[in-house]
């Protein structure tokens, strides 16, 4: 039994080199899928930092387009709009800054002219290229008038509105010369202040002419906003053909006739 084993063992035992070189892996051979593996794995790596990157702008740009809504829902809630150019960066996030424009433009299809505003926020992308979100809004057409009143203004608008504006209690009291006390006394019988609670010199006038009791009608004719005084300090001039307006050279008259596309390039080439 011992001798028929053993030739069985041997050859269970048997080593074969050659099959054993045949079978493992050579130096190019490893060398090669060690290059594949680094090929595969930087591509995935690219892939994933772009995705990334992608994610992170989305973020950004969700919020520039937040920070332009808000600005354009503020803006279609007030109550009256000028033009005027405004600018920040946002409070919720410091990243993204705006800017909103209130403008006049010309429409030529319907010759008309309109008041838009232009809400826009900008933020730097994950490159350093700096994107803008922007918003536009109709918001109400003019009519020649109004387009007329907005050149009649002049430059020095903003001027004349602070001229006939009290910022504080004390000024108001001095500037009618009565004690702060009488100008309380005013308010609670109804003299009006603008809408940021400057008093306006007119109503003072009003109610030191009348020792602080003016009648109910003399009330009505209270300036009661910032518009209101607009149209008091604007020159009221229109209706008076043969006045010249001084900033273009014509009459108010001649600027009555003209049609919208002309008063626009009047307009226009004045504020070149």
């Amino acid at each position: 039994m011992s001798g028929s084993c053993c030739p069985s063992l041997e050859m269970n035992c048997h080593f074969d080199p050659y099959n054993a070189k045949k079978r493992a892996f050579s130096l190019v051979e490893v060398l090669t899928a060690l290059a594949i593996l680094a090929l595969i794995s930087s591509s995935v790596i690219v892939v994933i930092d772009r995705c990334a990157t992608s994610a992170a702008e989305s973020v950004l740009r969700m919020r520039a387009f937040e920070v332009a809504r808000e600005n354009m829902e503020t803006l279609l809630a007030s109550v009256s709009v000028e033009e005027s150019v405004e600018y920040g960066e946002s409070e919720r996030y410091p990243e993204i800054g705006w800017q909103t424009v209130v403008e006049t433009f010309y429409e030529p299809i319907t010759a008309r002219m309109w008041i838009r505003g232009v809400c826009s926020a900008q933020y730097n992308d994950p490159n350093g290229q700096e994107q803008t979100i922007e918003l536009e809004h109709w918001l109400t057409d003019l009519t020649q008038d109004q387009l007329l009143q907005i050149m009649s203004r002049g430059d020095d608008g903003q001027e004349d509105l602070a001229a006939e504006l009290i910022e504080t209690l004390e000024e108001a009291a001095e500037y009618a010369g009565v004690e702060a006390e009488a100008v309380e006394q005013w308010l609670n019988n109804g003299m009006q202040t603008i809408e940021n609670g400057s008093f306006v010199k007119s109503n003072l006038d009003l109610y030191k002419r009348n020792n602080g009791d003016p009648s109910e009608e003399e009330k009505k004719m209270q300036i009661r906003s910032e518009a209101d005084l607009k149209n008091k300090v604007g020159p009221g001039g229109q209706g008076r053909s043969d006045e010249i307006d001084p900033h273009t050279g014509l009459t108010y008259g001649e600027l009555e006739q003209m049609d919208f596309s002309d008063v626009w390039n009047l307009m226009k080439n004045r504020k070149q």
